[in-house]
């Protein structure tokens, strides 16, 4: 799901309109580098399943791209690319494998309209299910086949175009997903009756995997007056480890290289005020989070003022893996940085690795007193 350079010439609109605006930042030029910490942390797997729906990413010909049955709390994440010459349609089927009648309550989520412009759309994605705003009910009656997204349906995808979506739902029994690409004059519920499933392209991205959240808590008080400056990375896989899987078509193991679709929780507790902040270490990063802070709670762009960050040829901050392995990096005026707010005491954020962006990416916490500019 990483984005390559040639796709990033296109110039987009802003997306700062869709809520709040935390500004970028860089530290200042005349910042003394500082030795960072990594945080102690515990990290637990929790929740329901995840269908994870990548591969083959850019799809060549009509067919299933994924398929699996669910029961109790899920989250669907699909991410393709028409790879054709013609306008075709991908839509998500649910069906009813229970003798009675089944319920389906989604209670987040959202999807953008496709567009070549990759890390917009995994943006605009982000910032709808980080929104936390969307609430659908479907109803199936015994063997019944529906749309999960009544609203799929009614969207063409063009050629080289990208659809990405991610929603949470819980079933009342066990229902079939199928994930589906077809003519975009077809009726998808009929043309699933003589689709293929498609063979998974090389890097493997789609399967189904238990436990779909990852709740990562900082252990005991920190008092970052008296501690410094803190961080723990997300989706390196030496430190947080990448969810392994099945792919239900066909057996095999899988790895959900990145670890999307995994929600994680994000909870600090600090004696006094810290400020809070997003690096992307991988590369080009657009994405967004939300925070929980004493009652309020709200969508935080990442970065804001812009689209994507991380495209800065800088030195390493981290030095190397050999100091990642001691716990040290470095805080230098090198990082990019995205705000994530100014907090005391307990606050909460929630966060999923973007699609379309890199990893991993490193969560800073440092003294509320330390003086950041704003970049460009």
């Amino acid at each position: 799901m990483g984005i390559w350079k040639k796709f990033l010439a296109a110039t987009v609109t802003m997306l700062t309109s869709l809520s709040i605006s935390l500004p970028t930042f860089a530290a200042q030029k005349n910042f003394e580098p500082e030795i960072m910490n990594r945080l102690n942390v515990e990290s637990v797997d929790t929740g329901g399943t995840l269908i994870f729906s990548d591969s083959p990413e850019y799809v060549q010909r009509n067919g299933i791209l994924y398929a699996d049955t669910v029961n109790g709390d899920a989250r669907i994440l699909f991410y393709h690319l028409n790879d054709t010459k013609v306008k075709k349609k991908l839509v998500v089927i649910v069906e009813n494998k229970s003798a009675t009648e089944n319920k389906i309550e989604i209670t987040r989520g959202g999807f953008s309209l496709p567009d070549d412009n990759f890390l917009s759309i995994g943006k605009s994605t982000q910032i709808l299910y980080m929104k936390d705003n969307f609430h659908d009910t479907v109803k199936l009656a015994k063997g019944e086949r529906k749309f999960f997204l009544d609203e799929l349906n009614k969207v063409t995808l063009n050629p080289n175009h990208l659809i990405y979506g991610m929603y949470d739902f819980k079933t009342s029994g066990e229902v079939k997903i199928y994930v589906l690409m077809c003519p975009q004059n077809a009726n998808p519920l009929k043309f699933l009756d003589i689709a293929e499933i498609l063979p998974k392209d090389e890097k493997k991205l789609r399967g189904t995997f238990k436990y779909m959240n990852r709740n990562i808590r900082l252990r005991g008080l920190y008092d970052p007056e008296k501690e410094g400056i803190g961080y723990f990375l997300i989706g390196d896989n030496e430190t947080d480890f990448f969810k392994v899987g099945v792919d239900a078509t066909d057996g095999e193991e899988v790895v959900n290289y990145g670890n999307y679709g995994i929600k994680y929780t994000l909870e600090f507790n600090t004696k006094t005020k810290a400020r809070y902040y997003l690096s992307p270490l991988g590369g080009y990063y657009a994405g967004a989070m939300r925070f929980h802070h004493a009652g309020k709670a709200d969508t935080i762009l990442t970065p804001s003022g812009r689209i994507y960050f991380g495209d800065r040829d800088v030195e390493d901050p981290f030095a190397s893996h050999e100091a990642r392995a001691e716990g040290r990096a470095i805080f230098s005026p090198y990082l990019e940085l995205s705000e994530l707010g100014s907090y005391k005491g307990r606050v909460r954020f929630e966060y999923s690795p973007p699609g379309a962006s890199n990893l991993p990416v490193s969560i800073i916490v440092t003294p509320e007193k330390i003086n950041l500019r704003r970049t460009a």
